[in-house]
């Protein structure tokens, strides 16, 4: 007895699959950006200070 596939073919239209993903991927960055927004705008203004305003960093580089 022949055997008889029953299941329908999906369709494999995969052409906005990467543009999906990067939407995603931007999302849960800014999400996290927004969450950790406080902590982020510290750290840089640290790491901002210590290289201009100390100027040890920019002493250095002459």
């Amino acid at each position: 007895m022949k055997h008889i596939n029953t299941q329908k073919k999906i369709p494999t239209n995969r052409k906005g699959m990467g543009t999906v993903e990067i939407v995603i991927i931007i999302a849960i960055l800014v999400s996290l950006a927004l969450v950790f927004r406080e902590g982020l705008t510290n750290y840089a203004e640290n790491i901002m200070s210590f290289v201009f305003n100390d100027g040890q960093v920019i002493g250095s580089l002459r």
